[in-house]
């Protein structure tokens, strides 16, 4: 079990180097009891660390409050404790004196301790490796000086668990792995053994830290929250409903010019709501008249701010004209200085500094020089364009009104243009459609058609097919026939001959008559003439065939290079050109 709680445990920073010091000093105990945070045994009041270790005023549950991450108070580089000694004194690890047991450190020679990776918001230690005869008081009075703990589990294999309040008293009882405990003073191997602590892992911590983590995330919420709405501009003030009383105190609002902003702004809100009707007709149209008397004093306002830019613009011009003079005055000094007189006194770092300055300034006035011709031309500009239009009085005239009116009614119109329109794109885009769908089915309907009658065509000449075969094994038998009657015609005709021969030789010696002789010779010419007539009646047939065999392709290549068909008129006027034999049938309607 402790080989399992060792596996994957990284190594601790700690250099267990000790030191030469006598265990008989009271200053060296006290030294390390204050490392280790307990009270040495003969030393009563002694604090847990020493001061510069402990934070003074440090509240480990802060981070609960605040939402402030927690903070081992052990880890240094934090501001809350010292930097780390150097790395020539290495840190002590010396005997502890307890009231049941003693804790002895281990061999500084081997390797330090090693320890898994800390788990999030860990709050429980496993201790392995303790005494059989250890007792949970005793892992108590050992481990409560860490720091409070609230439960210890101990089990019957010589390990246990200990969970602390804070997670920063874990890194003082980690302090304490590789120690050897023993048990009062015997020497018995049950009162003793080497302890192994290590960081576990808990559900109960795991589920305080996503607990602390979500609240953070609250308050993270909260606070930006309310960082929105400090950050969000103000809402408009509320129009109040229309009113006699409130129509009489906005007409006086809108004579007021500090007020009209504001004013103006609830009338447009309450013709837009539609409260203008017989009734408060002669209201609204006051307050129309007099948001319309404002368009005199907008326009004296811009006519003074006008006014004052052209004074700053003119302004603007003529310091700009005198500061160009003072640039002349300058580039004239430097052009001084650069003649002949004055130059041949000057050192070689003198003169180069002095070109330097006078093309730098040169530089300038040219800059200087265009944009105070830029400003009279455009001056010259706006002049031409002030002789070509009216003058500003009869611009004051315009009807303000009319214009707002011209342009509402142009909004209105191009409104309904625009409805206009989307419905004309609508109606476009479901002809397309229409359309689309129409010409995918021609598509279709034309495919299908060429597709059923390649498939007639091709049923029929399947049919040919099978025929034209049926009429080759046909053939093949009449074949065989024909070659097995002439095997035997001219068996027979050897029989005959040999019988011929036979006869004459009787007649040579016995002298027959000649009557046997007719007869014989008969029946010869008639086994010749049957013969003869067999093989002209095979070979008719055999011409009968191979007219049919052409009949039969000529007509499917007429059909294939019509696939959709062709009358039948036409198809024996086809047939009549190539062979003038055929004769055209008598025309039958049924057949159409």
């Amino acid at each position: 079990m402790m080989a399992a709680a060792a596996d994957g445990l990284g190594s601790i920073a700690i250099d267990a180097t000790q030191l030469n010091m006598s265990v008989t000093d009271p200053t060296a105990w006290a030294t390390a009891m204050n490392n280790l945070g307990m009270v040495p045994v003969g030393l009563p009041g002694q604090q847990l660390v020493s001061d510069s270790i402990c934070v003074p005023g440090f509240d480990p549950g802060l981070n609960m409050m605040t939402g402030i991450t927690p903070i081992n108070p052990m880890i240094p580089g934090l501001g809350l404790v010292p930097p780390p000694p150097p790395t020539e004194v290495a840190v002590v690890k010396e005997i502890i004196h307890c009231k049941s047991c003693t804790l002895f450190p281990q061999n500084p020679n081997l390797p330090p301790p090693s320890t898994r990776e800390r788990p999030p918001g860990c709050k429980t230690v496993f201790v392995g490796g303790l005494p059989e005869n250890a007792t949970e008081e005793i892992i108590q009075e050992v481990f409560e000086q860490c720091g409070d703990i609230t439960a210890i589990r101990k089990s019957k294999k010589n390990f246990c668990h200990i969970r602390f309040a804070e997670e920063f008293m874990v890194d003082k009882a980690i302090y304490l792995s590789g120690y050897r405990m023993r048990l009062g003073s015997s020497t018995d191997k049950k009162d003793s053994g080497r302890l192994h602590v290590d960081f576990a892992q808990a559900r109960d911590d795991f589920y305080e830290w996503e607990c602390k983590q979500r609240m953070r995330a609250r308050e993270e919420r909260h606070r930006r929250k309310l960082e929105e709405d400090r950050l969000r501009p103000p809402s408009p003030p509320p129009i109040m409903h229309y009113s006699e009383h409130e129509a009489a105190l906005l007409a006086e609002k809108l004579k007021d010019d500090s007020k009209f902003s504001e004013a103006i702004t609830v009338l447009l809100s309450w013709i837009e709501r539609g409260e203008v009707n017989r009734r408060s007709a002669n209201h609204f149209y006051s307050m129309v008249q007099s948001a319309n008397s404002h368009v005199r004093r907008l326009m004296n306002e811009k006519a003074t701010h006008e006014q004052e830019m052209e004074e700053a613009k003119e302004n603007f011009k003529n310091a700009l004209t005198g500061i160009l003079t003072q640039f002349e005055q300058i580039v004239a000094v430097f052009n001084a200085s650069t003649r002949q007189k004055a130059w041949d006194h000057f050192s070689k770092a003198q003169r180069k500094n002095i070109d330097i300055w006078r093309k730098h300034s040169e530089e300038l006035r040219n800059a200087q020089s265009e944009q105070l011709m830029g400003i009279r031309r455009e001056e010259e500009m706006e002049m031409s364009d002030d002789e070509n239009c009216d003058s500003p009085t009869k611009k004051m005239r315009v009807d303000e009104s009319a214009l707002a009116a011209q342009a509402y009614a142009l909004k209105e119109e191009n409104d309904s243009l625009r409805w206009q329109l989307d419905a004309y794109r609508n109606e476009v885009e479901l002809l397309k459609q229409e359309k689309e769908q129409l010409f995918r089915t021609e598509e279709n309907l034309t495919k299908d058609q060429q597709v059923q009658f390649l498939q007639q065509t091709m049923q029929g000449m399947q049919q040919q097919l099978l025929t034209i075969q049926e009429e080759l094994n046909n053939k093949k038998s009449e074949l065989e026939q024909a070659k097995e009657e002439q095997s035997h015609t001219q068996a027979l005709l050897k029989v005959l001959q040999e019988q011929l021969k036979g006869t004459k030789e009787l007649v040579e010696t016995n002298g027959h008559s000649h009557e046997d002789t007719n007869e014989i010779n008969v029946l010869t010419v008639a086994l010749v003439n049957q013969d003869r007539e067999n093989n002209t009646e095979k070979r008719s047939q055999g011409l009968k065939s191979e007219k049919e065999a052409l009949l039969i392709g000529i007509i499917s290549t007429f059909l294939h290079v019509h696939p959709f068909g062709a009358n039948i008129e036409y198809l024996w006027s086809y047939m009549q050109q190539l062979d003038s034999k055929m004769i055209k049938p008598v025309h039958d309607p049924t057949n159409d």
